[in-house]
């Protein structure tokens, strides 16, 4: 009988001795997914900040670089075409000469190329602009036809200006500010400042080129590892192959497009066609704008120089075969899949550096978008859409973690 009362008490007892440990798993198990939870909190809102720290910045980059574009202008070109240099730096320190002395040697080269350039393009280029004005009339003729079916257009807005003028000259006294009565005056006036910009420019590109060799020793063994030396060396590697990669082919392309072009015009009886060459050679450097813009250009000096519409109108037609064949045939082919991007991009970065750096900063946007793009590449793009919707929402993109913390903390 008393072995059957201690049969019945001692499953009694176990069950009461294993009571305490469901209840220490349970409150384990509890505090566990409390602890999951803020820091799941606290790690959104650690990358909520950083977000919203890095679209600060983001938004205030351009900003700065406009207002402080007399410091950011000239040491950004000078930098690209430093990038444009280095494997010609290379080449002659291969051939045994120092760094100081090839990097000498490549800022002579630049110049040189570059004052030849623009002596062939600025010194024509001001006979036409003194040309201008006794040739208004000349303009008007050829495009008499055009000025007779808009000129009901016209005389309204001439009348709506002249209106307006008035209103203007009835409120008050109007301030004029004097302008440059002249080209000459106004290089006058802005020479200085050009000047120490272009001697700053070219000191840094001496001294960037001078000391790549040692920046680049430098930066790669001060890595920590020799996967990160390797990845360095790597990045550094591509960045300046794909910039000068792409720059002497496109000046290549441009040199030769800018040659043939001057060859065509001067077969044509335009003036000075190698002025006409040279411009563009230089606008063919900004994409999809630049060559709209040597199209109009040549279109207007051929209506300032001759008397028929359809002749006049022959350079424009003349570039604007060139530039098809040399954009959808030659450019392609040259530069390849490689250094070939999204034209989307290109027109996002023509419109933002256009924007903070008017002409120059067009001509640097598809230099700047492969360095920028070469070093996202191997550092990796901001996954800005995983950050938003990889875990739901701000709100309630923790709800499912949590409806999952319990069932993983049975396991």
């Amino acid at each position: 009988m008393q072995d059957d009362v201690a049969d019945r008490e001692r499953p009694a007892q176990a069950a009461d001795a294993t009571a305490p440990v469901e209840v220490l798993r349970d409150a384990l198990r509890d505090s566990m997914a409390i602890q999951a939870e803020m820091a799941y909190r606290r790690d959104r809102l650690l990358a909520w900040l950083a977000l919203t720290a890095g679209a600060g910045i983001i938004l205030a980059i351009p900003f700065a670089l406009r207002s402080g574009s007399e410091f950011f202008l000239p040491v950004t070109i000078a930098l690209v075409i430093a990038v444009a240099m280095v494997p010609l730096l290379e080449w002659l320190e291969r051939r045994g000469l120092p760094s100081p002395l090839a990097a000498l040697l490549c800022v002579i080269l630049f110049l040189g190329l570059a004052n030849a350039a623009i002596a062939s393009v600025i010194v024509p280029a001001t006979e036409w602009f003194a040309r201008l004005p006794s040739r208004i009339q000349l303009i008007r003729r050829n495009l008499s036809p055009l000025i007779d079916i808009y000129s009901s257009f016209e005389r309204f807005v001439d009348e709506t200006m002249g209106a307006l003028l008035r209103n203007s000259a009835a409120r008050g006294r109007t301030v004029t500010v004097q302008e440059p009565n002249s080209l000459f005056d106004y290089v006058a006036t802005s020479a200085p400042h050009a000047l120490v910009q272009l001697v700053f420019a070219t000191l840094v590109v001496y001294f960037f080129l001078s000391s790549w060799t040692r920046m680049r020793r430098r930066t790669i063994t001060s890595r920590g590892s020799f996967s990160s030396a390797m990845t360095t060396a790597r990045v550094i590697q591509e960045m300046v192959d794909r910039t000068s990669a792409y720059l002497a082919t496109i000046t290549a392309v441009n040199i030769g497009m800018g040659v043939l072009v001057s060859v065509m015009l001067w077969f044509a009886e335009m003036p000075s066609p190698v002025m006409w060459g040279g411009l563009v050679a230089i606008l063919n450097y900004i994409p999809y704008f630049g060559p709209i813009v040597a199209a109009g250009l040549l279109a207007v000096g051929g209506l300032m120089t001759f008397g028929d519409l359809g002749y006049a109108l022959v350079p424009a037609s003349l570039f604007v075969a060139v530039h098809l064949v040399e954009a959808n045939v030659l450019t392609p082919m040259l530069v390849g899949r490689r250094l070939t991007i999204n034209p989307l991009l290109i027109l996002v970065a023509l419109s933002f550096w256009s924007w903070v750096w008017g002409t120059a900063g067009a001509l640097l946007a598809v230099p700047l978008l492969i360095i920028l793009k070469t070093v996202l590449d191997a550092a990796g793009w901001p996954d800005i859409a995983g950050f938003l919707f990889a875990e739901g929402t701000f709100t309630n993109g923790h709800q499912d973690e949590d409806a999952s913390l319990p069932k993983e903390l049975g396991k």
